[in-house]
């Protein structure tokens, strides 16, 4: 099974079964994936790598099996050892108004487009294939596949995965030096008890997605 519009591609939703040969590596391959879906404020992040061959593939994981330390310094070998690399956002205005899913989408796509100006810049060709964690997958013009936990199975998407979750950390802590009754360094923005009190006490904070129920106990 190929994609009708790329025959040589291969299946649109791959899996781990489908990595038999192992999974695919090399400057033309692009990974995308995101960090912030779940949140009840802030933007979604996605990150976009092309990781060269003689990539270390030790220091990478699924970000979310990381410490925060090592994400730490992941994250550093990624910016400086990346054929090109990109983070892109959107925002929670966009979440409201597009839904998480689709301003997911839109910020993978930003990631993707920042990414190949990058590589247009040094003279490189955009990358042969994309892989985008989970089951779907933005229109980015190129051919493409969803991997269904891509995280731990590519490892493009791996460093795609550590760009986005160390950036939109980065975000938040930064958000919580404007709004530090919120807790914003602490919970990144995600649903915990402290965040919901914290709404219900002072009131949607400005990064807050509205379409989110916050208020609730």
């Amino acid at each position: 099974m190929t994609d009708e519009l790329f025959p040589d591609h291969p299946p649109r939703v791959l899996r781990y079964a489908d990595f038999e040969g192992g999974p695919p590596l090399g400057p033309g391959v692009c990974g995308i994936d995101e960090a912030g879906r779940g949140p009840l404020a802030g933007p979604v992040s996605a990150g976009a790598a092309v990781l060269p061959e003689s990539f270390p593939l030790e220091a990478l994981a699924d970000s979310k099996a990381l410490s925060a330390r090592r994400r730490e310094e992941s994250y550093a070998l990624i910016v400086e050892g990346a054929v090109a690399w990109s983070v892109a956002w959107a925002y929670p205005c966009e979440i409201d108004e597009l839904n998480i899913l689709g301003a997911t989408m839109m910020a993978m796509g930003r990631a993707y487009r920042g990414l190949c100006a990058l590589l247009r810049a040094g003279g490189l060709e955009p990358p042969a294939w994309v892989y985008v964690d989970g089951n779907r997958f933005p229109d980015l013009g190129r051919p493409c596949s969803a991997v269904v936990k891509g995280d731990s199975i590519v490892p493009a998407i791996m460093a795609a995965s550590i760009l986005a979750k160390v950036a939109r950390d980065r975000a938040m802590e930064r958000y919580d030096w404007l709004y530090p009754e919120y807790g914003y360094a602490r919970h990144k923005g995600y649903p915990t008890a402290a965040h919901r009190a914290a709404c219900r006490a002072l009131g949607p904070s400005p990064i807050q997605r509205m379409s989110f129920s916050y208020d609730r106990p």
